[in-house]
């Protein structure tokens, strides 16, 4: 008897079992993001100077303050290059006197950073970076002295332009 009433007792919890899962249904949900390509660009300094000095001690002048750090971020399609270039306005000027704006150049640091010298007819490379990311690096300038230069203060601007297609 009591293997009779066991498996009744077994016989009616297999019975409810349908009873006790429930009902449940399943739907999906479409998620989409849009990114975009993007770029970001920061100097650690918006001006620089270069002193005064004897050209036959100091025939190449580096800029006071020291390096500038550039952080370039890019977002991009893989494969792209996110690039970095740099042009001048035009060359140093103080008044009607003129210094050729390739008279200032520069070594760098950092992961696909590049030297080079200014230029004001065509953009030269800073720096380039195959796919997207974040880079940071350094450019150290010199400005070539001489004497043949009238005294003044000169200035131009160096247009820095990055690009993530």
């Amino acid at each position: 008897m009591p293997r009779i009433r066991a498996s009744l007792v077994l016989l009616a919890i297999l019975a409810a079992a349908p009873l006790l899962t429930g009902a449940s249904r399943t739907d999906t949900l479409t998620v989409s993001a849009t990114v975009s390509a993007r770029a970001k660009l920061q100097l650690s300094s918006l001006s620089m100077s270069f002193a005064d000095a004897d050209p036959d001690t100091t025939p190449s002048v580096p800029a006071s303050g020291g390096p500038l750090t550039i952080q370039a971020k890019g977002r991009t399609t893989i494969g792209s290059t996110v690039t970095l270039v740099m042009l001048a306005t035009g060359d140093l000027q103080s008044g009607l006197d003129v210094i050729p704006a390739d008279r200032l150049s520069w070594t760098a640091t950092g992961a696909g950073f590049v030297g080079g010298t200014v230029s004001t007819a065509m953009a030269q490379a800073v720096g380039s970076w195959a796919n997207s990311g974040s880079w940071t690096g350094t450019q150290s300038y010199q400005f070539a002295n001489a004497w043949n230069y009238s005294t003044g203060t000169y200035t131009t601007t160096l247009t820095y332009t990055l690009t993530a297609p």
